[in-house]
């Protein structure tokens, strides 16, 4: 009869775990991970607006790339400097977006699904000098 392989656990000896029983739980825990990679079709996309209608939002980056999406009927706004009040975002105001990647014909094309924005703060004209004598 072969002995059983013992161990310390804690300053204590014990049983082995068995190789069974290891392979399941790291089994588990790589197929219980699996739905988290997932969300790799959303895409985050930052910058400037720098045209928006009903239908498309076109973003500038910071690269300077100019970004075209497409907007829905689905398509949430929140504006981050007042969060109470239903407004839409306008040329110049940062944005943040979720968009998602949707395949067509003619090419993929990224739909806006939450639009993040932040209202730009307008500075004051200047005051023209006073001429001194």
């Amino acid at each position: 009869m072969r002995p059983v392989r013992t161990q310390l656990i804690d300053g204590k000896r014990g049983k082995t775990i068995p190789m069974w029983l290891r392979m399941l739980v790291t089994l588990m825990c790589l197929f219980l991970s699996a739905p988290h990679f997932a969300h790799s079709a959303e895409q985050h996309v930052l910058g400037t607006i720098m045209a928006i209608d009903a239908t498309h939002v076109e973003i500038r980056t910071a690269m300077g790339q100019s970004i075209h999406l497409q907007v829905n009927k689905k398509t949430r706004y929140k504006d981050e400097s007042n969060p109470k009040k239903a407004t839409m975002p306008e040329v110049g105001n940062r944005v943040v977006i979720m968009a998602e990647k949707i395949e067509k014909k003619g090419g993929d094309v990224l739909l806006a699904t939450d639009i993040h924005f932040s209202s730009a703060k307008r500075a004051p004209a200047p005051k023209p000098p006073i001429p001194t004598q």
